[in-house]
């Protein structure tokens, strides 16, 4: 008859069999083997031959790429690369402080104030910009004369010029965007901030521009950023009112040289060239203001190619088990 005393657990006669006596047996090394991914490289495969055959496309079409490099720093054009920066930056500034003051408006206790700005809101985000730009550039069917009594008189075709057109079209544009992102931006700011600062004594008015707005910068500065990046390539509209921006310098050359393509390839790289600048700067704004809300920086380009670098130098080395020593 069997003896359940008499059994012997098998693995524990092969692991004293497998060590000598009075010795502990070393932990193997773990060699980790990648997982294969086939579905990266075959979509790899495909990304790479679509972009060869894009490349081979331009490369045999009737381009004269020595026109682009001749005329991309030609004198008509970088100047209409300043305008189009110049252009920007005062419509930017124009709808920031309209924007600011726009978002405390819709925000007030008052009604009427309130119902207007969101009027504003309503009637600006819900027009193209190129219907804007076409609307000042024809103001003077509807106010043929300007008329500020006491103050100001003169025909309206000589207030409006291309470049009053332009301002006014893209800045009246952009404080309707920028209304919204100030009051989300007014909205994150913790209600507790306000009600502790009016028990200290202060006003609406000046708990609005001490406590709540530089609080709210955090939320306001990067969709900022990105804002005026889009207000670059935006600018380009302003061709329909004949101002002398990067589009328009160029297209001029392009006509009259018969090098349209051309022009137009150049003035795809000034503009990829300034959007490129203005988003390096706006990554390192956000980084600076999310200091305040995150323990840990995101990293800046050279810190990731860095660890990219030092991570590919040490993807193969083997790996100890754990509790196990090298």
């Amino acid at each position: 008859m069997f003896d359940k005393k008499d059994a012997v657990p098998t693995a524990s006669v092969t692991k004293e069999s497998a060590a000598p006596d009075g010795a502990d047996a070393p932990p193997e090394f773990i060699k980790a083997v990648p997982v294969p991914h086939v579905g990266r490289w075959i979509s790899g495969v495909l990304v790479v031959a679509l972009l060869a055959s894009l490349v081979y496309a331009f490369a045999g079409a009737d381009i004269q790429w020595s026109s682009v490099g001749d005329k991309l720093f030609d004198g008509s054009v970088l100047k209409g690369a300043f305008n189009t920066l110049y252009i920007s930056v005062l419509a930017m500034v124009l709808g920031v402080a309209l924007g600011v003051l726009l978002a405390v408006m819709r925000l007030s206790d008052n009604p009427v104030t309130s119902y207007v700005a969101w009027l504003y809101i309503w009637f600006f985000r819900g027009t193209p910009v190129y219907v804007q730009l076409l609307l000042w550039f024809n103001l003077a069917l509807i106010f043929p004369v300007l008329n500020i009594p006491g103050i100001y008189k003169d025909e309206m075709t000589d207030v409006m010029t291309p470049f009053m057109c332009a301002l006014l079209g893209l800045g009246l544009n952009e404080a309707a965007y920028m209304a919204e992102i100030c009051r989300a931006g007014i909205l994150s700011v913790d209600q507790g901030q306000s009600e502790a600062s009016q028990a200290l004594g202060m006003s609406k008015a000046k708990t609005m521009r001490r406590v709540v707005l530089p609080q709210a910068l955090r939320v306001i500065i990067p969709p900022t950023g990105n804002e005026f990046i889009n207000m670059l390539k935006t600018s380009a509209l302003v061709y329909a009112v004949t101002y002398n921006e990067l589009l328009r310098s160029t297209s001029q050359i392009g006509s009259t040289s018969y090098a349209v393509m051309e022009m137009l390839f150049v003035a795809s790289i000034w503009y990829i060239v300034m959007t490129s600048v203005f988003s390096v700067g706006q990554y390192y704004l956000e980084r600076r203001y999310a200091r305040g809300s995150q323990r840990d920086l995101p990293p800046t380009p050279w810190q990731r190619i860095k660890a990219n670098l030092l991570g590919s130098g040490r993807r193969n080395t083997p790996v100890a088990p754990l509790g196990g020593s090298r």
